[in-house]
């Protein structure tokens, strides 16, 4: 890996020395504090943001610009179709209405999976829970899987398949991680996680305490990936914030002074900072159902406990092996390179990825991943905390990334809004990724004061520019764009397999979002599914797709996890433009081999199975 801009070895050094001695002085003074207690000193005061406050902005009817500035007659690209999928007996709760606490505020993913392998992707939907659920009290609220029933509805299949989790749910990823050719499910909770074995008929059990991969802290959006190439998938989880049920870091309470957590000078409930985060777990696949914790062998496990909320395996070198990276809440976020014998490096800092480029940590809540200009190279889309910017890093493919959010317009735009679910997708088919940010604020009160924004918030879609720019895409009246809603998870896929990629999010105690795309222009598709062959993962996770259409080269990767604690579409999908054709596509499989393939047709989903499929589709 080369240092970020090429700084000469001395340089270089005192640079990363500075930036370490100043996060640690970060870490001792904010986040070394214990739990509040009796006889505790008043932490400083603590939240989430990192930015700094905006004057508000506001639209032509003076409402807060994240939950206004709709455009009659605006062309519609996203219809809100969930009360017709028969998605709105879902309700997610999580806590109390007033979110005292800060376990009450982040919210619950989403994962889109084929569970029964009939071609067509079913939803599931994470739930939340309340203090008195967790202590036996009340019913818990339950989690709820989907089944796709091919004619624009879905079914609630939970009962039978059993995975209604009735735990704090807040991540979800999906993979075959016994390559028996049917996709599997981890759930991230606070409390002990899940791991749903699929059984082939429509059920699942869970086998995390046989796993080995319960865990039972907080944890939150986990990621599948082969990262030793052995051909087995291995699971990473972040962790949190240490959090005790019975003894919540409330201000005014147990000898925390009163008004210790404050945002814009207004009480809000503490945490992040302040509170001791929780560690990070890498779990390596043994084959035989088991699995091994590798955290600290590896590198990964997060000896300074920032507070980890997103993550995702992806080869961002491009030497063939599966790098990490984790989005951390309101400290610096990690990028670990593989080193390709079991282990990691840290390069968050020499990376330019562990803060952004005002050299200021931010709110990362969740992580897009995607080529967004061409070049063949994978990068990485930050979603950030209110009063702050949404981050796009540009991979320059020396073992550096760069902030080029305001370069390409995607600074200003996004300050107002408090984002979570994030993702690449190329919703008008022109075979350029752009970006969809799922919203909503994590304190009720901002609806009661002159912020400038508001708890509930519309979805942002920014239209790619032939890579150069990002623009928004106008929120049409009465549109899914126009939704204001309080959306937390977001998943991506072509659930009506239209080659239209749509959006599922997962809203704060409330009922989802179902954002079918509609987009009409005549732009060609295709859709390929990947199956691995003996020595990769089943279901291809950490494979590579470079497929050249009409004289323009994309890449897609397939991926589990990233977002905000969801799983999108394992298909991966390519918008052709005018292009009738496709050209050529060659296929990087994870254990290393690299395959041309030959397609015939546009406008279709074909399966490519690794060794199998070269000639025609």
């Amino acid at each position: 890996m080369i240092p970020r801009r090429a700084l000469n070895p001395a340089l270089a050094f005192a640079v990363s020395v500075c930036l370490l001695l100043s996060f640690f002085f970060l870490y001792v003074v904010v986040q070394g504090q214990p739990p509040a207690s009796a006889n505790q000193q008043n932490p400083p005061p603590s939240g989430m943001a990192t930015g700094g406050a905006h004057a508000p902005i506001r639209d032509a009817l003076s409402r807060p610009i994240t939950a206004g500035g709709f455009v009659d007659g605006a062309p519609i690209v996203f219809l809100d179709v969930t009360k017709q999928a028969g998605l709105d007996i879902f309700h997610h709760r999580s806590g109390t209405p007033e979110k005292t606490t800060i376990l009450e505020a982040p919210g619950s993913g989403v994962a889109l999976i084929d569970y029964d392998n009939d071609g067509w992707l079913d939803i599931y939907l994470l739930n939340g829970s309340t203090v008195p659920a967790m202590k036996g009290k009340e019913a818990p609220p339950r989690a709820m899987l989907f089944h796709n029933n091919h004619d624009g509805t879905f079914t609630n299949v939970t009962e039978k398949a059993g995975v209604a989790n009735e735990r704090w749910g807040f991540g979800v990823a999906v993979a075959d991680y016994d390559n028996d050719g049917w996709p599997d499910i981890y759930v991230a909770n606070y409390g002990k996680n899940r791991l749903y074995h699929n059984n082939h008929d429509g059920t699942f059990t869970d086998v995390a305490e046989k796993a080995g991969v319960a865990l039972g802290g907080w944890s939150t959006g986990p990621t599948w990936g082969d990262y030793d190439r052995d051909g087995l998938l291995d699971l990473f989880v972040p962790g949190y914030v240490k959090y005790d049920l019975d003894h919540p870091v409330i201000a005014g309470q147990r000898g925390l002074r009163a008004g210790s957590c404050q945002y814009r000078g207004v009480d809000i409930f503490c945490g992040p900072l302040g509170l001791i985060g929780e560690s990070d777990h890498l779990f390596h696949n043994n084959g035989d159902g088991t699995f091994t914790d590798a955290s600290v062998k590896a590198g990964v496990s997060d000896p300074q406990a920032r507070y980890g909320f997103a993550s995702v395996f992806v080869d961002l070198d491009d030497d063939g092996w599966l790098d990490l990276v984790v989005a951390n809440d309101s400290v610096p976020n990690y990028l670990y390179h593989n080193r390709h014998d079991g282990t990691f490096e840290d390069i968050s800092f020499a990376s330019g990825f562990a803060v952004n480029e005002e050299g200021r940590a931010q709110s990362s809540m969740g992580i897009g991943i995607g080529d967004y200009n061409h070049d063949g190279k994978a990068d990485i889309f930050i979603t950030t905390f209110s009063d702050d910017y949404k981050t796009l890093y540009r991979n320059d493919g020396d073992g550096s990334l760069t902030d080029v959010s305001f370069k390409v317009g995607l600074g200003m735009p996004t300050i107002p809004f408090l984002s979570w679910g994030a993702g690449f997708l190329d919703f008008d088919n022109d075979s350029w990724l752009d970006i969809f940010i799922a919203n909503g604020h994590v304190y009720p009160i901002a609806d009661k004061t002159d912020w400038g924004t508001t708890w509930a918030q519309r979805p942002l879609l920014f239209r790619n520019i032939n890579g150069k720019k990002f623009q928004e895409v106008p929120p049409a009246t009465g549109s899914g764009l126009a939704d204001i809603i309080t959306a937390r998870g977001a998943a991506f896929g072509d659930l009506f397999n239209d080659g239209h990629i749509d959006v599922v999010l997962n809203n704060l105690d409330s009922s989802p979002t179902l954002l079918r795309g509609v987009a009409k222009n005549g732009n060609h598709w295709i859709t390929l599914k990947l199956v691995g062959g003996p020595k990769s993962p089943q279901d291809a996770i950490g494979a590579k797709v470079f497929l050249t259409a009409g004289g323009v080269r994309q890449r897609a990767d397939v991926l589990s996890g990233g977002s905000y604690g969801s799983s999108s579409d394992p298909r991966v999908h390519f918008g052709l433009g005018t292009s009738t054709k496709v050209d050529k596509v060659l296929v990087h499989w994870p254990d290393g081999v690299q395959e041309e393939i030959s397609i015939s047709g546009v406008d279709r989903i074909v399966t490519i199975v690794e060794g199998k499929s070269s000639g025609n589709n």
